[in-house]
């Protein structure tokens, strides 16, 4: 698969080290040239150093790996680029005092797919730090790190979840990409509760078994026993 990295910071570096490893080949794009170099040359394999719209224009998945606000305005002047590609969008529109960003607004996401209307956008990689992603692979207990994916297109979606598995993660389908300000607003909340908190914040949530609440009846789904709750 070629990729195009937008962005030479440490979530370009974490996740574009694992596609090199997995035989992607990648091009990493930055405004300053000597970045994507220094970056590019770290990675070694497939890796090699462009600008952004040489990037974009190289990945049939591009990453955007750029903070909320920068991302949009780069994507807006790589629309006609990206036109038909898969547009990953990893970041968090989080500010000071763990503040959702974009809660009166369109999510992150929305905002990337009405910067390019032509590309297909998915949310993913949003939910932990970078270094959680250098991992190889991110294995807790036993158990590898579960990553939701939101997106509208499914051949995208397909392509992102081989992504995801090359990380070494598991995809979790998220839903669609109006979902995506759910991801961004967990992230918000997980991040106030682990850095604002110092809490845990798995320890949130029950186990899947008792997702609908203990008990000895017939197996149901989550979604029949909430509508019966509630």
């Amino acid at each position: 698969m070629r990729i195009g990295v937008l962005g030479t910071g440490n979530m370009a570096d974490a996740l574009a080290t694992h596609w090199v490893r997995s035989g992607h080949d990648v091009a990493i794009g930055g405004r300053d040239m000597h970045k994507a170099e220094r970056l590019a040359t770290r990675l070694g394999g497939s890796a090699k150093p462009a600008d952004l719209r040489a990037a974009a224009e190289f990945g049939q998945v591009v990453l955007s790996a750029l903070p909320f606000g920068t991302g949009t305005s780069v994507v807006r002047e790589l629309r006609a680029v990206l036109d038909r590609k898969v547009l990953i969008d990893c970041s968090n529109p989080v500010g000071q005092g763990f503040r959702l960003l974009t809660q009166s607004g369109l999510s992150a996401a929305q905002q990337l797919a009405a910067a390019a209307p032509g590309s297909h956008v998915v949310k993913a990689f949003n939910l932990c730090h970078e270094d959680v992603w250098r991992m190889s692979p991110p294995i807790f207990d036993g158990r590898r790190l579960a990553v939701p994916v939101c997106g509208d297109d499914e051949r995208a979606l397909a392509l992102v979840h081989q992504l995801v598995r090359d990380v070494g993660c598991e995809p979790v389908a998220g839903g669609s990409l109006e979902r995506a300000g759910l991801l961004e607003a967990t992230a918000a909340l997980f991040i106030g509760l682990w850095v604002g908190e110092g809490a845990d914040a798995q320890a949130i949530a029950p186990p899947l078994a008792y997702a609908a609440g203990p008990g000895d009846e017939e197996p149901q789904t989550a979604e029949e026993a909430f509508r019966q709750e509630f």
